[in-house]
């Protein structure tokens, strides 16, 4: 496969190449059509980009506010897991510890994957709304 270099180095030669045959009163045209490959390249690139990123600036918001609400409920499970693995293991010994901490990962286990799932639906619809 031809990278995007190669490809853009060869439709370079080929302009040159084109100038020296048809001389100088051409050369404003043969920049013009080569100027215009190259806008067509980098519109379809910024289309593919866009159409992967959530639109505008209430889905950026929104996900900095899901990323923001996970890491403090991460930050609030491990300073509460403090004292209710101390309850935990005293009153129940490693049976108790084992299921303190394993609601504790359930609880952010469940909250990851109920964010990864509403980041893929904000996803679909942004792409929905290019297309």
């Amino acid at each position: 496969m031809e990278s995007r270099q190669d490809e853009l180095r060869r439709d370079l030669d080929a302009a040159v190449q084109t100038r020296k045959e048809l001389g100088a009163e051409y050369e404003n045209e043969i920049i013009d059509s080569f100027l215009a490959r190259i806008d067509a390249r980098l519109d379809a690139r910024a289309g593919h980009r866009l159409a992967d990123r959530p639109a505008g600036p209430a889905a950026d918001r929104e996900q900095s506010r899901g990323r923001g609400s996970r890491l403090t409920l991460s930050i609030v499970s491990l300073v509460m897991g403090i004292p209710l693995t101390a309850i935990a293991s005293e009153s129940a010994g490693v049976t108790g510890l084992i299921v303190c901490w394993a609601g504790i990962v359930g609880v952010n286990a469940s909250a990851a994957l109920g964010g990864l799932r509403r980041e893929r639906q904000a996803a679909r619809a942004a792409r929905s709304e290019w297309f």
